[in-house]
């Protein structure tokens, strides 16, 4: 044999055995018509002696020490295919058939739920396009413990997707249909990122509360959710805050823009009245547009202390006052000390609140863990610790306002 053929042959079986792996690249392929694609999923306390009760699939009943705590419900928005609206849609949710199916299963833990969930399915359930996952405050006062180890050993979740809270049955909210949008798992997606877009929300989905959660210095945050049974509507009614994996309060609307403005969140988003003089029954409606936050930490005497300063650039929307007009610098330069005195009550009356609970969310103790690290590995070094530190700790907040805009009309 020749030195070329030899040459030859050698160069083929070195090709064959470069590009044969590359031909099995669909050996496990799946068809998307023959996945359940989950589209949004909500987490409850189960109900006993009610639908959506358990099966044994995981466990034969009563043949193992069932695990302590409430036993859950899933409640899952499967997306049926050559449903989903892929333009505008003719109809509004309310009306037509609908693109989802909504299911229910229950189990001692998720994992468990979800295997008696895909028992009661032909297809394989599919978590990649999972976008909400909606959770009561039951179980969030409960804890996520359970939740949140399921949710980040499935490597379909995304990061990107929302986590919140639900006041009542989370369920309720899944099974909501709102008139502007056919597929009820988008709309609620859109809550959420319209509401970031208008400076109303931070931008936190799972990946950051998982994040906040394994820190020792910042507890996580999540979007607190309300159904209006009346009306249909689903409304964003505040932030409830954790210590550790368990929901330990709530604030109210307005108080997401104090959180925003403590935390150092430039867009601004929220509007509020404030009184036309100091004790005057007249009223003006200002919105803030821009924040900008400043964040100083020290120790006294060995105790820590904060100093928070917080600048404001708002606008007046509305002035319905006829007999009060506002036509001066004067009259603006009053505007913006008494929103700012409001805005140093509102942001101190927060953070005590927060206290009280024992949930650090505006991150101070990784402040003093990134910039003090001496001070913490001597005197804190654990979260627990640094919990009982910040319910003492002593924080001096200061605001100031600049009205920038009085609108169109100078009144």
């Amino acid at each position: 044999m020749s030195a070329q053929l030899i040459k030859r042959t050698c160069s083929s079986i070195l090709l064959a055995c470069i590009f044969c792996p590359l031909l099995t690249g669909c050996w496990d392929r799946l068809e998307i018509e023959e996945r359940a694609v989950v589209l949004a999923i909500a987490v409850d306390v189960a109900i006993p002696n009610r639908g959506g009760e358990q099966m044994e699939v995981t466990h034969v009943e009563k043949s193992f020490p069932e695990p302590q705590g409430p036993d859950f419900q899933i409640t899952a928005q499967i997306a049926v295919p050559g449903r989903i609206p892929l333009g505008p849609a003719n109809e509004g949710g309310g009306g037509g058939t609908s693109p989802v199916w909504v299911v229910s299963a229950s189990g001692h833990t998720l994992d468990d739920a979800m295997s008696v969930l895909q028992q009661q399915l032909a297809d394989k359930l599919f978590l990649g396009h999972l976008r909400v996952i909606m959770v009561s405050e039951k179980v969030a006062r409960t804890g996520l413990q359970n939740l949140n180890d399921y949710l980040r050993r499935n490597p379909e979740v995304r990061r990107l997707a929302w986590l919140g809270v639900a006041k009542g049955r989370a369920e309720k909210v899944l099974r909501a249909a709102p008139q502007l949008e056919r597929v009820p798992a988008l709309y609620l997606l859109g809550m959420f990122e319209q509401a970031v877009e208008r400076g109303e929300y931070p931008n936190e989905f799972i990946g950051v509360f998982w994040s906040k959660r394994t820190s020792k210095g910042i507890d996580p945050i999540l979007p607190l959710f309300k159904l209006n049974k009346e009306e249909g509507s689903i409304e964003v009614t505040g932030l409830a805050y954790f210590s550790g994996d368990k929901m330990v309060g709530n604030t109210n609307s307005l108080e997401i823009g104090f959180y925003m403005a403590l935390t150092g969140r430039q867009r601004g988003g929220y509007t509020a009245f404030i009184p036309r003089y100091p004790g005057s029954r007249e009223m003006v409606m200002i919105s803030a547009t821009h924040r900008k936050t400043t964040t100083k930490i020290s120790l006294k005497n060995g105790k820590p202390q904060v100093q928070v300063q917080v600048l404001l650039e708002e606008n007046i929307d509305e002035n319905p006052n006829e007999n009060s007009k506002i036509r001066k610098q004067k009259d603006l330069k009053e505007l913006s000390q008494i929103s700012a005195s409001m805005t140093d009550e509102g942001t101190t009356r927060l953070i005590k609140k927060l206290q009280l609970a024992g949930s650090d969310i505006l991150g101070f103790g990784e402040q003093f863990r990134a910039k003090m690290p001496d001070y913490w590995n001597r005197s804190i070094q654990t979260d627990e610790k640094w919990i009982e530190v910040f319910k003492t700790l002593t924080v001096d907040v200061d605001c100031k306002v600049s009205i920038r805009r009085v609108g169109m009309k100078a009144s």
